[in-house]
């Protein structure tokens, strides 16, 4: 790292300091290499800046220079970066993740910022620093989420020093994507901040309509944070983001009993005219302020509205579909209106008591929870693909004078106190408790976490924890018109894991190793199958117990000054258990090995090349078992040229995904299965001013 870039990266971290750096005194960094691989902490998983050596969990931090080496535009592209993660269903322009063979649901398994976020749409990656991944149940901090883990995403803040990113990029189908991002002191005391992003994407996807148009989405967003330093002991956030997304409809490929595509890989069963449409806000404060040399308090408030209007032809896959028989669709039109409100205040406090050293944090959150729904349905129609579509029907969502509501909120208070024994030795202990208020469904628990940490080496830790998760069913009862088992009752869903592992920095603390055996079991899980009857969609029961039992292994950093790698592997041993219908089966889309591989080697200071490889095994589409999905390997190469223009950097970017042109399925099932694209190539330019 040359001067410049050392004192800019001061001025980032402090955003108010005065850089006299004539006055300074000067400071010679030995090494050539600058390590944006690794990073060494996670806010998200202990709501502190604690070192990950410290975290008596498995955490994986993926940081946004991988991000932008991969070009991903989606944050399934981001978390294949991690092996615990496997991709579900792509249907409805939505991304679905299972994490350690445990699904992700949309309002509970995701954060931004420490908020819990509603995910229910392709998330806004440009305007993310880094992506966490804590895995296990995080109940004790967070309230409602599952049994796998959380993804917290951490969002870009303003810095002191001016720079204005713009970007281009462009696929083999004429996709685009145009980006600036633009950060700045606004005031000459620098105690004023901004930053902006702004996003514009056209994408043409590479799966068409039965009548051979293109499948399409229009993409805008727009973000805003502003951070004011009150004094110097209290820092002000406000931010907004937008997002306008809308789409045509693919809700996935259809496969045999054997597991094997029917037809064309390239035909969506959808007609042209079904769409999504979203708009996205999220508008919030956040007020950081130190009481003292060892106390400081934070408090967080966020609004996000979520509005989306759905116009299905829903095609449904008869049970002895081959290529050329007629299927059903049952169009309809729907409107959505989430909002989902959050807030929290924590207490961090660092100090001595009984001679050990104490880390202790008193909090609380809450969420309140809104849904309303407008539907209309139009006649079914039976359809051939040799046949003209049919047109779109005279239907709308604002027909119906029947709103659908569902309402609840919850909250929770928490205590977690990390104490240093000796050099040696740690000990992380917490509880909360939390109450969900909703009519017919009041829910109420006490969560407990325990880990303790052992170092052998002020570079390596060992651990053994014990933590618990609870997820209070929305409703009483099942509400969905279309699932054999309308109104069935429902029980809260409990689960708990005992997790130990160990933590090494390797090469001057340039390598982090880590590796972890877990055992999870979960009580109460909903499992949806997707049938083919006349009646209704689906069949949702809630089986008794469901245990997964497996090894982690990971290697993130810098492997040499010019050589880096972020690498991971996972196997997983998971089971229904006590069920009379799923008992000793595997759930879908559980693979039992996957495993995945970044990498940058930088040939001088201009040219770099990247090589990526992403391998998930042989998995099931249904819970039933009776369907497999073949294992795969993908193989991703890239490339980038940093240049001089006049002063200012220019880095141009070639990616070549799937290298290998591999046939592979990725997440979903019978009938709605994600299909792998083949090889596709991106181009990307950023000028740096």
């Amino acid at each position: 790292m040359n001067r410049h870039a050392l004192t800019l990266a001061i001025a980032a971290v402090f955003p108010t300091a005065t850089l006299a750096t004539e006055n300074m005194e000067k400071i010679e960094v030995v090494g050539s290499y600058f390590n944006d691989y690794k990073v060494d902490s996670a806010s998200g998983a202990l709501r502190t800046n604690t070192s990950l050596l410290e975290t008596a969990q498995s955490v994986t931090v993926i940081p946004d220079t991988i991000v932008n080496e991969q070009l991903a535009t989606t944050l399934g592209e981001v978390l294949s970066n991690d092996a615990s993660l496997t991709s579900g269903s792509k249907q409805r322009n939505r991304e679905t993740f299972n994490m350690r063979g445990f699904g992700l649901s949309s309002s509970t398994g995701y954060l931004r910022d420490g908020h819990q976020h509603w995910s229910h749409y392709q998330q806004p990656i440009e305007i993310l620093e880094r992506v966490e991944v804590i895995k296990g149940p995080s109940s004790i901090l967070y309230g409602q989420s599952g049994p796998g883990g959380l993804v917290n995403m951490v969002t870009k803040k303003p810095t002191a020093n001016q720079f204005i990113n713009l970007a281009a990029d462009i696929d083999q189908h004429g996709s685009t994507r145009f980006m600036l991002d633009a950060s700045s002191a606004l005031t000459e005391d620098e105690r004023l901040r901004g930053r902006g992003v702004l996003v514009k994407q056209d994408v043409n996807f590479w799966r068409e309509y039965p009548n051979g148009e293109e499948r399409e989405r229009d993409r805008f967003l727009g973000a805003v944070v502003l951070d004011y330093d009150l004094t110097d002991d209290t820092l002000i956030r406000v931010h907004y983001d937008r997002t306008d997304d809308k789409t045509g409809l693919d809700t996935g490929a259809w496969l045999n009993t054997d597991g094997e595509l029917i037809g064309d890989d390239k035909t969506i069963y959808d007609f042209s005219w079904a769409f999504t449409d979203i708009t996205v806000e999220n508008i919030g404060l956040d007020v950081r302020h130190f009481i003292n040399n060892q106390w400081q308090v934070k408090v967080g408030y966020n609004e996000q509205t979520f509005e989306r209007q759905r116009f299905e032809s829903a095609p449904r896959k008869p049970s002895d579909y081959q290529v050329g028989n007629s299927y059903t669709s049952r169009p309809y039109d729907r409107f959505d209106d989430w909002q989902f409100t959050t807030a929290y205040i924590d207490f961090v406090g660092e100090f001595k008591l009984a001679n050990m050293q104490h880390q202790l944090l008193i909090g609380a959150n809450s969420l309140d929870y809104y849904y309303g729904q407008l539907r209309t349905r139009a006649d079914a129609v039976d359809y051939t693909l040799a046949q003209q579509q049919p047109s779109r029907p005279n239907v709308s969502y604002q027909s119906d004078d029947s709103l659908y509501t569902a309402e609840y909120d919850y909250y929770g208070i928490y205590i977690q106190d990390l104490i240093t024994v000796n050099p040696q030795w740690q000990v992380s202990i917490g509880g909360r408790y939390d109450k969900q208020n909703k009519t017919g469904a009041d829910n109420e628990s006490v969560l407990p976490k325990l880990g303790v940490l052992y170092h052998p080496l002020d570079t390596a830790t060992i651990y053994l924890s014990y933590s618990e998760g609870f997820e209070p069913q929305g409703a009483d009862k099942l509400n969905n018109e279309t699932d054999k088992n309308h109104n069935m009752k429902l029980d809260a869903v409990t689960s708990e894991q005992i997790e130990l592992g160990a933590k090494w920095q390797l090469f001057d603390d340039r390598l982090l190793l880590s590796g972890s055996l877990f055992d999870i079991s979960k009580d109460g899980t909903l499992v949806t199958e997707l049938v083919e009857h006349p009646d209704y969609d689906s069949i949702t029961t809630q089986v008794g117990e469901q245990r997964h039992k497996g090894l982690e292994l990971a290697a993130q950093g810098a492997v040499t000054d010019r050589f880096f790698v972020m690498a991971s592997t996972m196997y997983l041993n998971a089971q229904y258990e006590r069920d009379e219908n799923y008992e000793g089966n595997r759930p879908a889309d559980a693979p039992k090995w996957s495993a995945s591989l970044w990498s940058r080697y930088e040939l001088n200071d201009a040219l770099a090349f990247n090589a990526g490889v992403f391998y998930t095994g042989k998995r099931f589409a249904d819970s039933a078992n009776t369907v497999e999905k073949d294992a795969y390997t993908r193989v991703d190469v890239g490339a980038t040229y940093a240049l001089k223009l006049a002063g200012n950097d220019i880095d141009l970017r070639l990616n070549i995904e799937n290298l290998f042109d591999t046939d592979y399925l990725a997440g979903g099932g019978v009938s709605n299965v994600t299909v792998g694209e083949g090889t596709n190539f991106r181009l990307a330019a950023q000028f740096s001013f």
